[in-house]
């Protein structure tokens, strides 16, 4: 179940980044192209949240970090929150060059009627040529 219909691909992207989706996250998660910059990957993983794309999630995180029950997590989280907005807080490499990256950001949400917002610090790693998410350390907070 998707959070967000985003049939018209004219729709602004989920992930803030202010272009519309069909420009932005959805050849990520179409598989038209792979995410060139950690931020990019990160920006297209919180759209896949809003949008209910599990098997997008669940590809683009390392496979070493990928635990027995990734794929249920996701789709746990995917039936209790619902994403209400991104904010993209620092990056460090992360670049089209790189190995790894690191992206720090807050994603604003509502569960059970409660806002909160998920603040992480990510950090990601080329798998195979692609970005992919290796793991995070996470804070979360009542609003």
């Amino acid at each position: 179940m998707r959070n967000r219909d985003m049939s018209d691909s004219s729709q602004i992207c989920p992930c803030n980044s202010g272009l519309v989706y069909g420009h932005c996250c959805e050849r990520y998660h179409s598989s038209e192209s792979k995410a060139p910059t950690a931020v990019a990957l990160m920006r297209s993983r919180y759209s896949a949240y809003v949008l209910g794309e599990i098997e997008y999630l669940v590809a683009t995180t390392l496979p070493a970090s990928r635990g027995p029950n990734l794929k249920a997590d996701y789709q746990e989280t995917q039936k209790s929150i619902e994403w209400i907005g991104l904010e993209v807080l620092q990056t460090s490499q992360g670049g089209e060059g790189d190995k790894i990256g690191k992206v720090e950001f807050r994603a604003t949400y509502l569960q059970a009627g409660q806002k909160s917002i998920h603040h992480e610090y990510s950090r990601f790693r080329r798998h195979a040529g692609n970005w992919c998410y290796m793991d995070g350390k996470i804070t979360d907070t009542r609003g």
